[in-house]
């Protein structure tokens, strides 16, 4: 049965949303990216965070504004369309999938190799094979039988993985200001702007994923009351996070920026043994959290483009009793296994990597478009928004010339995969085009 996704169980509600972003954004990265970022800007990558916060504040401002315009499922692909129409949509609708599909495959890949810490034989062909199947074949079983089970499963993840982190952060905290003795000066780093144009985009990385979770507003109670709220709570509450482990991390561990475990590196040094293996147990729960968050939202990206017939129809069907998109969350669940077991994390965190900045650059210029198209849109406004339009694009114009050959290859390729799909879809017309 092929339905529009108004037909799809709106159980998300802000406290939800606010933690399915946290479940997005808090992946296996913290865990690994504070020992780069203190090679990078040493003493002063604490601070980083605060930069990088301003950078996505200014993009999830956007976002806010123009996110809450839509009731339907889609995210960024919507958003594009009604902006900028179907071309546009397209590219970014491939963009945002695949770039989810590489993201989540490269955080399983890591999960295997945490795994490898408590059971070795993990890493063996047909083992990490196995472990992959279940891992994911769990999540698309939860997520097949209904949101409000994906919802529960991911709220549990997330609540989990925070209070791991927190319990790092304050045993941390304390430990210095009652045994100053363990504290060390951080590394000497002469930091340059290059340096922290990596710096940045390395900490955007970190945050990557809220914007993901707006894809399932489909499920949404309430998008224009919850979705600004949600955003900016999420990403000012890690922002605390990621700056209270950043100091840690560098006044913890001598020559920080090389360690490969900062996270654990730093728990070693005040915590006891079975303590430090919960924290490093807190690396597999909260790559699995992430798991299960992009198990719930990114499928929706394909529900929206086959709704439009941007996409084949059959990836737009709904269960007639669990009232999922089902197909789309099965296809999406055998690519990100395929992906899993052919790929490694540095090859699948390339294209998640770049390909964020042209996502986040779309939105920023759809908002001037959407209140010229929408002046009276039911909408969350932002204040000066135009300006932290142009900002948000030149923003995310100067990080992109950071880029890499390699890199530009990949945009390039999903481009021209865009093109193939939109030279198939032109013609075809559809009875449903929501566009709420």
């Amino acid at each position: 049965m092929i339905a529009p996704s108004s037909e799809l169980v709106r159980t998300i509600g802000r406290w939800s949303l606010a933690a399915l972003m946290v479940n997005t954004m808090v992946g296996a990265s913290i865990f690994g990216l504070p020992a780069l970022i203190a090679a990078r800007l040493g003493k002063w990558s604490p601070f980083g965070f605060l930069v990088a916060f301003a950078v996505i504040a200014v993009i999830a401002a956007c976002m806010a504004e123009v996110a809450s315009q839509f009731q339907d499922a889609g995210g960024p692909y919507l958003y594009t369309r009604v902006a900028f129409g179907r071309f546009l949509a397209i590219q970014n609708g491939w963009l945002t999938w695949l770039t989810r599909i590489a993201a989540v495959s490269a955080v399983a890949n890591l999960f295997i190799t945490y795994l490898a810490e408590f059971l070795p034989a993990v890493t063996k062909p047909f083992a990490r094979a196995s472990v992959l199947t279940i891992l994911i074949g769990f999540l698309a079983a939860v997520n097949y039988r209904g949101v409000s089970g994906g919802n529960q499963l991911s709220n549990f993840l997330t609540v989990t993985k925070i209070g791991l982190l927190g319990f790092f952060v304050i045993a941390g905290l304390a430990a210095l200001a009652f045994h100053p003795d363990i504290r060390v000066n951080p590394a000497s780093v002469v930091t340059t702007s290059s340096a922290w144009f990596e710096a940045v985009l390395l900490m955007m990385y970190s945050y990557a994923g809220f914007d993901a979770a707006l894809i399932a507003s489909g499920e949404a109670r309430n998008t224009r009351k919850d979705i600004p709220v949600a955003l900016f709570l999420a990403i000012a509450g890690i922002t605390i996070v990621y700056i209270a482990v950043q100091y840690l991390v560098i006044h913890t561990i001598p020559s920080a920026g090389a360690s490969s475990a900062p996270v654990v590196d730093s728990a070693r040094r005040f915590l006891p043994h079975w303590a430090v293996r919960t924290v490093a147990a807190g690396t597999l729960i909260s790559a699995y959290g992430y798991l299960s968050a992009n198990m719930l939202h990114t499928p929706r990206v394909t529900l929206a483009m086959g709704e439009r017939g941007d996409f084949p129809a059959f990836f737009a069907r709904i269960h007639p009793r669990f009232r999922t998109p089902h197909i789309s969350i099965v296809i999406f669940a055998v690519l990100l296994l395929i992906f899993s077991i052919a790929g490694d994390f540095p090859g699948n965190a390339m294209l998640s990597i770049v390909s964020r900045l042209f996502v986040y650059g779309s939105i920023a210029a759809a908002l001037p478009v959407l209140r010229k198209k929408r002046p009276s849109a039911d909408a969350f406004r932002i204040p000066g928004g135009v300006f932290i339009s142009a900002l948000a694009l030149l923003v995310t114009a100067v990080l992109v010339t950071r880029m890499h050959r390699g890199e530009f290859l990949v945009i390039a390729l999903t481009a021209a995969l865009a093109l193939v799909n939109w030279l198939w879809a032109r013609n075809r017309t559809i009875g449903f085009v929501p566009e709420t």
